[in-house]
């Protein structure tokens, strides 16, 4: 090779080893992940902690993973898989989980999540007022009206409503399906009677599937496809006692605050047996949510005058219905009910008349005039008493 030859080839090489490193030429950086419990999560009682180091790390890589609740150390773990088992406490509570993963080369990984706990309010703060209504004329839903068709009065007040929809309403809601031991005969129909109502939802509907026993379990997020939802409703199985004024205030704080219509639907067979809050806290929770809760007995439940005046109440306040039956095949028509009832809503809003955050009952009456058609609508509300700071 010539003198110029060697110099151009010289020149050649410097000039690739300048050029900036392209992705293909780096390894990703190693990352950890706390995969259980997740972000935003409720979190009681034996809970198996699981952390995760992406991508993939070679044999001996990964010298250790450390996990931590509220502060104090619960597990070292040497090799994958990287988890190991926690007790979270009876209450649902918030905590804070931090997993910190040891390097071969030193290099320390750490991720944190923090879970929800429990939040017993008595009242919301709302700036609008959001309600949802259903319009019936002798049984059958009434579809077409107007926003000039509707009045809405608090505390027998006429109020000016501000926004209306009537139709392609964005719904956000969240299904809580008791899985207790006592469900054991009924939860086979109740399963495939809930995916078939899932299927009927629409598909930008954001929907929370919880199953609910001692303990409370989301199943599915909202982000889940449909294929994931049905998975998650195969998978449940019966066990446990009933926490269903747990699952009441929990299915009320999963939901979002952005527009549309929130709604719950809760089926249970049985009285509450194990619930951390009171019933009052499940029932002022109510009072303060905007949700429209639909729920339905079944089994024992046609029998348990109680748990029927509760479900009652909470469907009623709500503007939304009850269900009781002894016949687990026809839990599909309820199902469809419930199905008809979401597709057939009206959202009205109007500015909340009053600033005042002293905890009173505002009632609300929605009315089409016209004597002919029955509104169903949620009954009032409450503002929550700022909280005092300690």
């Amino acid at each position: 090779m010539t003198i110029r030859g060697k110099l151009s080839l010289a020149v050649a090489i410097a000039a690739v080893l300048a050029l900036p490193p392209t992705a293909s030429t780096i390894d990703q950086a190693p990352a950890l992940h706390i995969s259980a419990p997740t972000e935003g999560t409720y979190t009681s009682g034996p809970t198996r902690l699981v952390a995760i180091v992406e991508p993939a790390p070679r044999a001996g890589e990964v010298s250790q993973v450390t996990f931590f609740a509220d502060g104090h150390q619960v597990c070292v773990v040497p090799k994958p898989p990287f988890q190991c088992d926690w007790d979270a406490g009876e209450r649902l509570v918030e905590h804070q989980v931090r997993a910190v993963a040891l390097m071969a080369s030193g290099e320390r990984l750490v991720d944190t999540v923090r879970t929800q706990g429990l939040q017993y309010s008595e009242g919301v703060d709302v700036d609008v007022v959001q309600v949802t209504a259903v319009v019936t004329e002798g049984g059958r839903f009434v579809r077409g009206l107007r926003q000039s068709d509707f009045r809405v009065f608090e505390d027998d007040r006429a109020q000016t409503i501000t926004n209306f929809v009537s139709q392609n309403i964005p719904l956000e809601l969240v299904t809580a399906i008791d899985v207790s031991s006592s469900m054991t005969e009924a939860l086979p129909i109740v399963k495939e009677s809930a995916k078939r109502f899932l299927a009927g939802l629409q598909p930008n509907d954001q929907v929370t599937v919880l199953g609910f026993n001692d303990n409370i379990f989301t199943a599915a997020r909202r982000a889940t496809d449909q294929s994931a939802r049905v998975r998650a409703i195969d998978l449940m199985a019966p066990w446990g006692g009933t926490a269903l004024y747990d699952v009441t205030i929990k299915a009320i704080d999963l939901l979002g605050r952005q527009q549309g219509c929130r709604s719950i639907v809760i089926f249970s067979d049985g009285d509450d047996q194990s619930s951390h809050a009171p019933i009052d806290a499940a029932i002022a929770r109510a009072e303060g949510s905007d949700a429209t809760i639909y729920a339905s007995g079944q089994g024992r439940a046609v029998h348990a005058s109680k748990l029927q005046e509760l479900l009652r109440r909470l469907a009623t306040i709500s503007g939304g219905r009850a269900f009781f039956t002894d016949d687990v095949v026809k839990l599909g028509a309820v199902f469809d009910e419930i199905l008809e009832d979401l597709r057939n809503q009206y959202l009205l809003s109007y500015p909340a008349p009053s600033t005042r955050r002293d905890g009173a009952w505002h009632r609300i009456r929605v009315e089409v005039p016209g004597g002919k058609y029955h509104v169903r609508a949620r009954q009032g509300y409450r503002l929550a008493p700022h909280q005092q700071q300690p």
